[in-house]
């Protein structure tokens, strides 16, 4: 165990300056990935949107403004080392969080969003009952917490189904064929995007990892498990086949890629969701250390072999064997 408490002045420092990065720098890796697009996309207007995009995202790191007038729902993931200590302890971390949301909210400045569902009044800082969201995860062996922001869309782009065994693998297809399609023709995200499937787990469970997925890997990650690494493939390529580019225009470039995680579930059934990000890929991370220094990156590098675990207790070697 550590002798030295992270305080909490670094934790809502790093919290303050992720929320500028993730609503103003686009990671690398999404944008390697729509330059690629760029590279084979066919269809004239198509690429003229794809390149739009990556001027769009040029002119707002220049000016230090936010590359989208709708800058979504701030959400917070916080991955917890086990023997990390804070000074004040996680409600002081919360408390942080929070103060991070309302302040940046002001300063870069983010669209206040967040309001009442029934009397819709809005306290004009992204910040209210169970806002912002606040998911948690651990790690052992580490000292430090990482911090990781996403500003996602709160309005589309997300579907869940409950299939069951006997529909298969082609039976997921065969659903995330139909959720692209409803989710171009109607207009219910924003093309081209991380589309992020849940495959397992409880329904809640489900909707989680799915959404983990889309949000929290970066473009050409694949998972561990060569099954799930294969349907990954399979499902970008269909999303790119079925003629529809960025926005809905005619085009093959609605699919940066496809991230899938996956649950034990219930033996008689197989839930699905899907979910797709926003075509402004808006996620940062920060890594605040024992000593109170603070490293900044955009890989959430969430999905540990610890966090994947099989077994009952947690042996690292005999995982990586598995």
């Amino acid at each position: 165990m550590p002798d030295t408490l992270i305080q909490i002045g670094p934790i809502e420092e790093a919290a303050c300056e992720i929320m500028r990065r993730a609503a103003i720098v686009i990671p690398e890796d999404y944008k390697s990935g729509i330059k690629e697009m760029v590279d084979h996309e066919s269809e004239d207007l198509s690429r003229f949107v794809l390149e739009a995009m990556i001027e769009n995202w040029d002119v707002a790191e220049t000016d230090r403004r936010s590359m989208c007038a709708d800058t979504g729902l701030p959400r917070f993931y916080v991955k917890v080392g086990n023997e990390a200590r804070v000074s004040g302890g996680m409600v002081a971390v919360e408390a942080a969080l929070r103060r991070a949301t309302a302040q940046t909210t002001h300063e870069i400045p983010l669209r206040p969003n967040r309001v009442h569902p029934l009397s819709r009044r809005d306290n004009n800082n992204n910040v209210g009952v169970l806002a912002p969201e606040i998911e948690y995860s651990f790690e052992p062996d580490a000292d430090w917490i990482d911090i990781v922001t996403v500003h996602k869309g709160g309005l589309f782009g997300t579907d869940y189904r409950m299939l069951f065994p006997g529909d298969g693998i082609d039976g997921i297809k065969r659903f995330f064929l139909d959720v692209m399609i409803q989710f171009g023709r109607r207009g219910l995200a924003c093309q081209p995007a991380i589309v992020g499937v849940g495959i397992g787990g409880s329904k809640d469970t489900c909707m989680v990892i799915g959404k983990q997925a889309a949000c929290l890997r970066t473009v050409g990650n694949r998972h561990p498990d060569p099954q799930v690494a294969k349907l990954e493939e399979e499902l970008k390529n269909i999303g790119n086949q079925i003629g529809m580019g960025p926005m809905g225009f005619v085009g093959k470039s609605m699919v940066v890629d496809c991230h899938v995680e996956i649950g034990y579930t219930h033996t008689g059934g197989m839930p699905v969701s899907v979910h797709s990000f926003c075509l402004s890929s808006r996620r940062a991370v920060a890594r605040i250390h024992a000593d109170g220094s603070i490293e900044y990156r955009t890989d959430p590098n969430w999905f540990t072999a610890y966090h994947r675990r099989e077994s009952v207790e947690w042996n690292e070697l005999q995982e990586a064997i598995a």
